[in-house]
């Protein structure tokens, strides 16, 4: 079997066991797996080992691989996106990570209306606060989630997303993951035609195991599936 296919498999069974400690069902968590960098090939791949969701940072990464990678595959597009990019992508992905404003909420609602969809996204929430990071903080993200409920009708807000801060110990974001479950649930009870919380997107390789005790339902998994990245 290949690298690939093994690292799957242990990723699993940390999902598995994951779900197991915090008294979760297996199938409440969706791995992504995510595919900076990596080529059409080792996108198919995974894909025959059974993954059936791919996420990206880039939206040119997402238009070079599109037509080479199976049509029943779901994409994600998990990194910052700029307005400009918006209409490259709208009809391809399943679900948008990364609105963190107001501008950005207004041009994919303009584009998902221009194609007659719909657009699930998420909320992007910088719950460490970082400076590096995009997202909008946890008390910016309540006045976001109204202003785009309110003033976007073709989009869906499903949900939650954050990228915790790069650390050696996981324990150490389990207080930012545990701050966004409290705020996912504080909307989860509110369903109408543009706002279902359904997903809480937190977790990568080196804390997804963390996030999913602490409520995440999809997790984003990169290195520990394909390796290390290459970016020659």
């Amino acid at each position: 079997m290949s690298l690939i296919h093994d690292n799957l498999n242990h990723i699993e069974n940390q999902i598995k066991e994951a779900c197991e400690r915090c008294g979760r069902k297996r199938e409440d968590v969706l791995l992504i797996a995510v595919t900076k960098t990596r080529t059409a090939a080792e996108v198919n791949e995974a894909v025959s080992w059974g993954i059936t969701d791919v996420g990206e940072n880039k939206v040119q990464e997402i238009m070079d691989k599109y037509d080479d990678v199976p049509g029943d595959v779901k994409w994600h597009m998990i990194g910052h996106l700029q307005t400009n990019k918006v209409k490259f992508i709208i009809d391809k992905v399943s679900l948008i990570h990364s609105v963190d404003k107001l501008k950005l909420a207004e041009e994919i609602d303009k584009r998902a209306r221009e194609h007659g969809i719909i657009a699930d996204v998420l909320i992007e929430v910088n719950a460490a606060g970082e400076a590096s990071k995009f997202g909008t903080d946890l008390e910016g993200a309540r006045q976001l989630i109204e202003d785009v409920h309110n003033n976007c009708p073709n989009i869906r807000i499903k949900g939650l997303m954050t990228i915790a801060p790069i650390t050696d110990n996981p324990e150490d974001v389990r207080i930012y993951f545990r701050q966004l479950k409290g705020l996912f649930d504080s909307y989860k009870d509110i369903k109408d035609n543009n706002m279902d919380f359904e997903h809480l997107s937190m977790g990568m390789s080196g804390d997804f195991e963390v996030a999913i005790e602490e409520g995440a339902t999809m997790v984003r998994v990169g290195t520990a599936i394909f390796g290390a990245r290459n970016y020659n």
